[in-house]
């Protein structure tokens, strides 16, 4: 990206980047990111309280059911919506969409911190005579600050990669102007410094929340087994309460569902036949299957370095994938787009170069299970064969790979199910006549061939029930579980 604005000068860029345009896209994606943080972050503290902190009934199924809306890419939730309904192509459409996409990005890590606070704290503040609304804002809100902050980045960062969802539903920010000007101008410099802008706005994002995160923490008083809060009684407000978290789920997977399966049926004449689904099927999968072996492959050397060998190498090593991860695909794609054609011009277009988009994406969803698994491994039993005379080949072979079964697979796995509804890279990046289940998805329903549209985004949401339905037990596991 430096060497490609290099070319038009200082003065170029600054020709690009200071104009009416990119302040408008600048205000459009503040506006969109803003108003999702805030959304998100309404729904997703109030949903975490009422199934952890309340008598709730069905609390584990309303769990299930508010982690699901994960399995809808949110290309596919736009156009569930923007199929039945055509006018919302609007800022309200856009955040209402983006909203429902990515609320549980702050559930999941609220929820878990809720299951983790301290009762003890919550019982003085009570017996100091401080009601339910007081004890949440002074006692239980300051310490579920930082999985707030956690979660409301993630929104923020996937709002800001967001292209499919925000491209349907024609409402314009970076990502979308990007692409509209890399098919403009093939990779001009108009694309790369509109790229520049965007990754300015991930770094000062991050920063952002790493000073808002601060360094004070809170700890559990005593020790022992963890015990859980009282429930709050709802009383009356048990009917408001389900009606709420009802609608919420209604909208966020019942319509997108429910749009599916409407298509799916009144599409018939303009469905795709089973032949062309199988076969993009196949290559999804074949590149699904090979990203997470390359990808995992990755994790392991880089995961057992930040556990067996720690050091600044090791720890800016660990650190630089996250950064990586956290930069929207159509920057990485663009990047890779310039290095392949400045370097390696007959890579442009290659599957190997794919593959590495996906792994600097997909990177830290391998590493993390990983690192996971290395940790909880000793390494007495390394010590042991070593000590017996097994060679390192052979202890990889026998003793530590057999360790880190479940971590690999979970690693891969998870890296799997990403590629498969991966969207902005694979289009920049996939080889002529090479097609994915979103790339198809995409192809039609961008032609507003919505019944043909419907059979892809079918597989790719049942291909990602897998990765759901993990997040949720996992959730369920963090401290205790729910009633």
């Amino acid at each position: 990206m430096v060497v490609a604005l290099a070319d038009v000068g200082w003065a170029g860029v600054r020709e690009l980047v200071v104009r009416p345009r990119v302040a408008e896209l600048l205000g459009n994606t503040a506006r969109l990111v803003g108003g999702t943080v805030l959304l998100c972050a309404v729904l997703g503290v109030g949903a975490a309280w009422l199934v952890e902190r309340t008598a709730l009934p069905g609390r584990r199924v309303w769990h299930v059911l508010l982690v699901a809306p994960l399995a809808v890419p949110a290309f596919v939730n736009s156009y569930a919506w923007i199929s039945l309904l055509p006018g919302l192509d609007t800022y309200g459409g856009a955040l209402l969409v983006v909203t429902l996409s990515y609320s549980p990005f702050v559930y999941l890590p609220v929820v878990a911190a809720f299951r983790g606070l301290d009762p003890a704290l919550e019982d003085t503040a009570r017996g100091l005579g401080l009601s339910g609304w007081a004890v949440f804002r002074r006692v239980q809100l300051p310490q579920l600050r930082v999985a707030l902050l956690g979660g409301s980045l993630l929104v923020a960062l996937h709002v800001l990669a967001e292209f499919g969802a925000l491209q349907m539903l024609r409402y314009p920010t970076f990502t979308t102007a990007i692409y509209d000007q890399y098919r403009a101008t093939f990779n001009g410099p108009g694309a790369t410094a509109l790229a520049g802008v965007l990754l300015l706005l991930c770094l000062l994002l991050l920063l952002a929340e790493l000073r808002l995160r601060g360094t004070r923490g809170y700890a559990r008083t005593g020790a022992g087994v963890a015990r859980g809060g009282r429930p709050v009684p709802l009383g009356a407000w048990a009917g408001p309460a389900l009606l709420a978290l009802g609608g919420l789920v209604a909208l966020s997977l019942a319509v997108p569902l429910g749009s599916l399966a409407l298509w799916m049926v009144r599409g018939s004449s303009t469905a795709v036949s089973l032949p062309a689904l199988a076969q993009t099927t196949g290559t999804t999968l074949g590149l699904a299957a090979v990203a997470a072996l390359v990808t995992t492959a990755m994790a392991l050397p880089t995961g057992w370095l930040a556990v067996r060998a720690r050091g600044r190498v090791a720890t800016l090593l660990e650190r630089s994938t996250y950064l990586g991860s956290s930069v929207p695909a159509i920057v990485i794609a663009l990047a890779l787009v310039t290095v392949s054609l400045e370097l390696t011009p007959w890579a442009y277009q290659t599957v190997p170069v794919l593959l590495a988009a996906y792994a600097v994406l997909f990177l830290p969803r391998g590493l993390v299970p990983v690192r996971a698994a290395i940790e909880q491994a000793p390494p007495l039993y390394d010590d042991v064969a070593a000590s017996l005379g097994s060679s390192a080949a052979d202890r990889l072979r026998r003793v530590t790979l057999p360790l880190l079964a479940p971590g690999l697979g979970a690693g891969a796995a998870l890296v799997f199910l990403a590629v498969v509804t991966e969207l902005t890279a694979t289009l920049l990046l996939a080889p002529t006549g090479t097609t994915t289940l979103a790339t198809a998805f995409w192809s039609a329903s961008s032609a507003l061939e919505y019944g043909a549209a419907a059979p892809y985004a079918v597989v790719m949401v049942l291909l990602s029930a897998p990765a759901t339905v993990l997040l949720s037990r996992e959730a369920l596991t963090t401290r205790g579980r729910l009633t």
